[in-house]
């Protein structure tokens, strides 16, 4: 017989280990939580290790939110090398002799902040005539990939040291710090790669929110009903925080439920929104739509 799944809703925030897809860590996290269904809200690569927002239930009906939202990454830049992959995975592909000084490389940060150009790695998960550059790459066909407009918020040296250099970049949706790491080689005159890359933020998600799995696993063990797993969730409106709120009475929500648009009344309600939080008795409803004053269902939480 197949096992029953629980209806489990909210988010788990995993420090995702060092050799574990994205899609593998999502089936444990499932898995420990017996959960009807989950997704991520941003892929990690293997060799990357840290915050992994995993979107369990109803708050996969978000994952959007969480991934529009700044993320910050500790990285470090290896010298002297690029290889075909742009971290440690790949082949060498090029080589140098130059191995920047802590000045070089300060002043070349201003170049890399702000909106630049970037032309994402080979090996990634971007669709070249409906295959996945990594599987073009794979196969030996060669991939050049256009470069396109990324945002950057900040970017810091942490620490520089004779073959590599660690940083702290917040960047925004579609940045690849493979990418940045090449790139700042090359504007150097040297060669880099990604030799060690961590995500500590995510949107509202923070180091502070992150459990390991081998935490989560304990908790399940303690209690294999699942109490003590769902205690490491967070409620589904987090990613929701900068969007507004709109609390409704309870007719209001049934009428929502049904798909029937809700009119706003009163001097202060508001005439357009693109986006907001819908809550009823102090639980969340769903997300809606404000139109001439008239609220309309976009996506609803089976709660």
């Amino acid at each position: 017989m197949k096992k029953q799944r629980n209806p489990v809703h909210g988010w788990l925030v995993l420090d995702k280990p060092y050799g574990m897809t994205s899609t593998q860590a999502v089936g444990k996290v499932r898995f420990l939580f017996n959960a009807e269904k989950a997704g991520h809200g941003g892929t990690l690569d293997p060799l990357a290790s840290g915050l992994l927002p995993i979107a369990l239930g109803e708050a996969t009906k978000t994952v959007s939110h969480a991934m529009d939202g700044r993320k910050i990454y500790r990285f470090t830049a290896q010298w002297g090398e690029e290889r075909t992959t742009d971290d440690l995975e790949g082949e060498v592909s090029a080589t140098s002799a130059k191995r920047p000084s802590r000045d070089e490389i300060e002043s070349i940060l201003p170049r890399f902040t702000g909106e630049i150009m970037q032309a994402p790695p080979a090996f990634s998960a971007i669709k070249v005539d409906g295959e996945r550059a990594y599987d073009l790459a794979r196969a030996g066909e060669a991939v050049d990939l256009a470069a396109r407009p990324v945002f950057i918020e900040e970017l810091k040296l942490v620490a520089a040291e004779a073959d590599h250099a660690t940083f702290e970049v917040t960047c925004g949706k579609g940045t690849y710090i493979r990418s940045l790491a090449r790139d700042m080689g090359r504007a150097l005159g040297s060669a880099a790669h990604v030799s060690m890359l961590r995500r500590v933020a995510v949107g509202p998600f923070t180091e502070a929110h992150m459990i390991s799995l081998e935490n989560l696993m304990e908790l399940s063990h303690k209690a294999p009903g699942g109490n003590a797993v769902n205690g490491a969730l967070l409620p589904i409106e987090t990613v929701l925080d900068g969007i507004p709120a709109l609390a409704i009475d309870a007719d209001q929500a049934r009428r929502l439920r049904l798909g029937q648009p809700v009119l706003l009344r009163g001097a202060n309600a508001p005439i357009a929104e693109d986006a907001v939080l819908v809550t009823s008795g102090g639980k969340p409803v769903g997300i809606g739509l404000i139109e001439q004053g008239s609220l309309k269902p976009k996506r609803l939480f089976n709660l």
